[in-house]
C-alpha cells in the first residue's frame, strides 16, 4: 500500500513539473511575441545584452511565482489541481505581459524602455523591468491564494472565482498602487529619477528596484488570504499602503543616518563620477527588508 501511494504521488508530480515547464516554455513565446522584432538568441548570444537578460531573468522568476500560486494550498485531486494549474498559469502570464505595458507606459514613462534595453544596453532599466515583474508576481500570488469557498461550496466555482476574478481585480489595484508608489519615490528622492536611469546609473535603479519589490511585498501581504470580502481584502491592503507610505522613507533616512554614518546617499548615488552600487543595493535591500518586517509585524 506504501508503495502505491509513493509511486501515485511521484508521478502525479513529475506531470506537475511537466505542466510547469510547459508554462515557462509558453511564457517565452507569449514575451516574445509582444517584443516584435526582437531575436531571444541574437540579444542574448550575439548582443551579449546583459540588460535584455536581467529583464528576462526577471520575467522569468515571475513567472515561476505565479505559477507557484496554483500549487500551493489545499489539494482538490489530481485533475481539478492539474486543471487550475494551467488555467492560472496562462492567466498570469497575461497578467504579467500586461504588467510590463503598465511599466512602460507609467513607471518609467518618461524614455522608451525598448530603446534603453535593446539598442542602449542599459542595465539599470533592466533591473527595474525586472524587479517589475517580480512585485507584480507577487501581487498575483497574494490574490490567487485565497480560494474563497465559503461564498462557493462549489469547489471548482470558488476557486476559479477567487483565482481569476479577485486576483484580476487586485492585481489592478496593485498595479495602480505600484505606480503611486514609483511617483512617491521620484517626488522625495533629491535628483531627477528618469534622468539618472536614462544614463545608465545602476546604483539608482538597484535602490529603485528594492522599493518596487518591497512595495510589491506590502500589496501582497494585503490581498493575500482567503477571500471574505472585498471590504475587508480593501481594509487591509489600505492599511498596508499607508504604513508602507509613511515608513518606506523613514527607512531610507535610517540608512543614510545609521547604516552609513557620515556619508550622504544622494551624494554616493549621483554626485561623484562613478555611481556606489554598494551603497544602491544597501539601499534598495533596506526597502525590501524594512517591508518584511512591516508585513511580519502586523
Amino acid at each position: 500500500m506504501g508503495d502505491s501511494i509513493w509511486l501515485t504521488n511521484t508521478w502525479q508530480t513529475a506531470v506537475y513539473i511537466l505542466a510547469a515547464f510547459a508554462l515557462i516554455f509558453i511564457a517565452r513565446h507569449f514575451f516574445m511575441f509582444f517584443k516584435k522584432g526582437l531575436d531571444f538568441k541574437h540579444e542574448l548570444l550575439e548582443e551579449d545584452n546583459f540588460a535584455f537578460s536581467i529583464s528576462v531573468v526577471g520575467y522569468f522568476v515571475a513567472v515561476l511565482i505565479s505559477v507557484g500560486s496554483a500549487i500551493v494550498g489545499p489539494t482538490h485531486g489530481f485533475g481539478l489541481d492539474l486543471m487550475f494549474l494551467m488555467v492560472y498559469g496562462l492567466f498570469s502570464i497575461i497578467l504579467l505581459t500586461l504588467s510590463a505595458g503598465i511599466n512602460d507606459k507609467f513607471i518609467l514613462r518618461r524614455f522608451s524602455v525598448r530603446k534603453e534595453i535593446h539598442k542602449d544596453h542599459n542595465a539599470g532599466t533592466g533591473v527595474i523591468v525586472g524587479a517589475n515583474y517580480i512585485a507584480s508576481a507577487l501581487i498575483i500570488f497574494g490574490a490567487m491564494t485565497g480560494a474563497g469557498k465559503d461564498f462557493f461550496p462549489d469547489v471548482t466555482l470558488g476557486f476559479l472565482y477567487s483565482g481569476m476574478i479577485t486576483a484580476g481585480v487586485f492585481w489592478l489595484a496593485g498595479q495602480l498602487l505600484m505606480v503611486i508608489f514609483t511617483w512617491v519615490y521620484d517626488l522625495v528622492t533629491p535628483y531627477n529619477l528618469h534622468d539618472e536611469v536614462e544614463k545608465d546609473n545602476v546604483a539608482v535603479s538597484l535602490a529603485y528596484a528594492g522599493m518596487i519589490i518591497g512595495v510589491g511585498l506590502l500589496i501582497f501581504n494585503g490581498v493575500s488570504g482567503d477571500f471574505y470580502s472585498w471590504e475587508d481584502h480593501f481594509m487591509w491592503l489600505g492599511i498596508e499602503v499607508a504604513i508602507g507610505l509613511v515608513l518606506l522613507p523613514i527607512i531610507r533616512m535610517i540608512v543614510d543616518k545609521i547604516l552609513l554614518p557620515g556619508r550622504n546617499i544622494t551624494d554616493e548615488l549621483v554626485n561623484q563620477d562613478k555611481p556606489n552600487l554598494g551603497v544602491g543595493l544597501i539601499e534598495g535591500f533596506a526597502y525590501f527588508g524594512g517591508a518584511l518586517l512591516i508585513i511580519l509585524s502586523i
